[in-house]
C-alpha cells in the first residue's frame, strides 16, 4: 500500500506522539490479527496482514500496519525494486480507516482476537508503539522471508510469556514457494504476471517451505494463528469476518496465455522456416535479428538480477540456459556467414536438445510456455548452423 499523504498526516498528528497510546494501559485491551484476501493488483495479488489493537474503555481503535512504503520517486523506488532493496514502512492510522480501504477494494479481512493475558497484550502493544516511532518503523522487505506478514507473526510470537506452538499446516505433499505462488496466481487468473515470475526468479524459490516459512503467505498465517498454542491454550480467542468479499461471477480465464502465444508463433516459424521463397526469408531474417536480440537482452537481465540484488530469490536461475546473454553479440554477425556464428548455432542446437531432454529433473520448475520458445530456438538455431 503506497504511504499516501492522507496517512502521514495521520501518523504526524496522532500516532508518532507517545500522547495518543499513553492512556491505553486497561485489561480492556484487545489486540488481533487481521488477514486480508487477495486483490487485483499483483502487489496485492497474495494477501496482506496487520494488527489491531482496540482499547474499549479509551475508544482507541487503530491497526498496524507492515506493509506501507513510498513510491514517490518512482526512479528510485524501481530501482531500489530491482536490487531488492524495498523500504517498508509499519505505519499506524483509525481502524475505520483501513476497513473503508478494503471495502472500497472489495476485498474480505477476517479478525482473529488473540487469546493473552494482560501482561502480553500490554507488552505486545507496546512493543507496537515502540516500533512506529520514526527511528523504529523502516525496514527492508524481501518478499518471502521478511514481510508484511512475516513481521506481524514476529511481533506476536515475541511477545508472549510461554512459546507458540504451531501444530503442521501444511498439506501431506510439501510445496515449494514457487507451488504455493502459482496457487494464487493461478486463482487470479494472471498467467503473464506467473510467465514473468518463472522467468525472474531462480531455483531457491523452488526449495520446499516449512511449517515456518510458509507463512510468509497471509492465509497460511492465518492458518498457524487458528492452530497455535501458548501456555497449553488456544493463541486464537474468537474469529469472526469484518469484511465479506462480494460474490462477483468467476471470471473466466483468457486464452491469450503466454503458452498460446508462443506456440502459435512456433508454428508460423517453422512453416515458413520450410518455405524457400524470397518473402520467408526476409521475414525470417528480421524474425532472427528480433527474437535473439531480446533473448540477449533478457539473458542480461537476469544475470545482472543474480549478481546485484541483495537477496537470493533471482539467483540460481536455470532459464539462463536459454536466455542466453552471448545471443546479444552474435545478433550484430549472424548474418556474415562467419565459420564460428555457425559453429556457434550447433552448440545452440545441442544446448536446446539437453534442456528440452533434461526438463523434468532440473532443480527449478520452468514455465510451460518456454517448451515452445526452445522450438522457436531450435528451429531457428538448427537452420543458422548451415
Amino acid at each position: 500500500m503506497p504511504l499516501s499523504r492522507v496517512v502521514l498526516i495521520f501518523l504526524f498528528t496522532l500516532f508518532l506522539s507517545r500522547n495518543a497510546f499513553s492512556q491505553t494501559d486497561s485489561c480492556n485491551l484487545q489486540i488481533s490479527l487481521l488477514t486480508c484476501s487477495p486483490g487485483a493488483e499483483l502487489y496485492s495479488t497474495f494477501g496482506h496482514t496487520a494488527i489491531r489493537a482496540k482499547d474499549a474503555a479509551t475508544g482507541m481503535d487503530v491497526v498496524f500496519n507492515y506493509g506501507t512504503f513510498d513510491d514517490s520517486d518512482p526512479t528510485k523506488f524501481y530501482w531500489d525494486f530491482t536490487r531488492g532493496l524495498m523500504l517498508y514502512t509499519v505505519s499506524a492510522y483509525p481502524f475505520s480507516d483501513f476497513v473503508e480501504e478494503y471495502k472500497r477494494e472489495q476485498r474480505g479481512v477476517i479478525e482473529q482476537v488473540l487469546q493473552l493475558s494482560c501482561a502480553e497484550k500490554k507488552k505486545l502493544f507496546n512493543a507496537l508503539r515502540d516500533n512506529v516511532q520514526e527511528q523504529n518503523r523502516h525496514y527492508y522487505y524481501y518478499f518471502h522471508q521478511d514481510n508484511c506478514t512475516t513481521r506481524a507473526r514476529d511481533m506476536v510470537v515475541n511477545n508472549t510469556a510461554q512459546p507458540v506452538v504451531f501444530r503442521n499446516i501444511l498439506p501431506a505433499k510439501i510445496p515449494s514457494f514457487r507451488n504455493l505462488l502459482h496457487n494464487y496466481l493461478d486463482k487470479g487468473h494472471q498467467p503473464w504476471s506467473k510467465f514473468g515470475i518463472d522467468i525472474l526468479l531462480g531455483a531457491n524459490l523452488d526449495k520446499k517451505v516449512t511449517n515456518q516459512t510458509a507463512m510468509f503467505l497471509p492465509d497460511y498465517l492465518l492458518k498457524g494463528f487458528d492452530s497455535a498454542s501458548t501456555g497449553n491454550k488456544p493463541l486464537v480467542a474468537s474469529t469472526q469476518t469484518v469484511l465479506t468479499i462480494p460474490s462477483h461471477p468467476e471470471g473466466e480465464a483468457s486464452w491469450f496465455t503466454p503458452f498460446v502465444l508462443f506456440a502459435a508463433l512456433f508454428i508460423f516459424i517453422t512453416a515458413l522456416s520450410i518455405l524457400k521463397g524470397n518473402s520467408s526469408s526476409t521475414l525470417l531474417r528480421i524474425f532472427d535479428i528480433t527474437f535473439f536480440l531480446l533473448l540477449g537482452l533478457l539473458g542480461v537481465l537476469l544475470a545482472t538480477l543474480w549478481l546485484i540484488r541483495v537477496d537470493t530469490v533471482c539467483r540460481n536461475n536455470w532459464n539462463l540456459l536459454w536466455a542466453l546473454p552471448t545471443h546479444l553479440p552474435v545478433v550484430f554477425v549472424m548474418h556474415r556467414g562467419k565459420k564460428w556464428v555457425k559453429t556457434y548455432f550447433q552448440a545452440i542446437c545441442v544446448l536446446t536438445v539437453l534442456l528440452g531432454a533434461a526438463w523434468l529433473v532440473l532443480p527449478q520448475a520452468l514455465n510451460p510456455a518456454i517448451i515452445p520458445i526452445l522450438g522457436l530456438i531450435l528451429v531457428r538455431s538448427w537452420h543458422r548452423r548451415k
